[in-house]
């Protein structure tokens, strides 16, 4: 068994019939949430980093990324409220782009945690290195290649996804797996790249 990442994530797969309406209205469904996610300090920069899956931009420039790297260049601290809101902000955007990728019908909610299972540690800013957050955006290059190809694959699997609630009311688990790993995979090269909360560089694997 390969050695756990620190950061972690899961989504409780939906052992129900999943609601049909929801899922057929979801792109309209979203909006308003969204809109309150854009509404975050910093949050019209849809384009900066985590923007790889699509989801992850909408509210990507309000993580605390610049200041970090400056802290732990300068101090080496880490700042705990710094990491509390990375921490609780990523974990909303990710309650987001479960829903719009159709894993969970329950609304997105702004704090409560619901079927989205985001974590990673508090860092030891003295066993972080100094200087490698100025290049780990650069280092993680690779990752973004190979996320850009896994998320045109999910693209698709949720469009089979769509249609396999909307006949079933169920969604289909392998695809699930693969959404979910995808997703995985994305927030570790977040919590490496750009909260640095972690100089272990991220695998490359869905599985967790």
């Amino acid at each position: 068994m390969p050695p756990s990442y620190p950061v972690t994530f899961s989504v409780d797969y939906p052992e129900r019939q999943l609601n049909r309406v929801s899922t057929f209205f979801r792109i309209f469904a979203v909006i308003p949430i969204a809109i309150v996610a854009a509404l975050l300090p910093g949050g019209e920069l849809t384009s900066s980093v985590g923007s790889s899956g699509g989801y992850g931009g909408i509210a990507a420039g309000a993580l605390i990324f610049v200041p970090i790297v400056l802290m732990l260049l300068v101090e080496k601290k880490y700042p705990r409220w710094w990491y509390d809101w990375n921490l609780e902000l990523l974990r909303f955007v990710n309650r987001i782009g479960v829903y719009v990728a159709l894993m969970d019908d329950a609304y997105p909610s702004t704090d409560e945690r619901q079927a989205v299972h985001l974590d990673f540690p508090y860092p030891d800013a003295q066993q972080l290195s100094r200087g490698l957050p100025l290049v780990k955006w650069f280092l993680a290059i690779p990752h973004y290649i190979v996320l850009f190809f896994l998320y045109i694959g999910v693209f698709l699997s949720v469009i089979g996804a769509w249609f396999a609630i909307l006949f079933t009311g169920r969604y289909p688990k392998g695809i699930f797996n693969f959404v979910e790993g995808t997703i995985r995979w994305h927030n570790r090269v977040v919590g490496y790249a750009f909260v640095l909360v972690t100089d272990d560089y991220p695998p490359f694997r869905l599985s967790a």
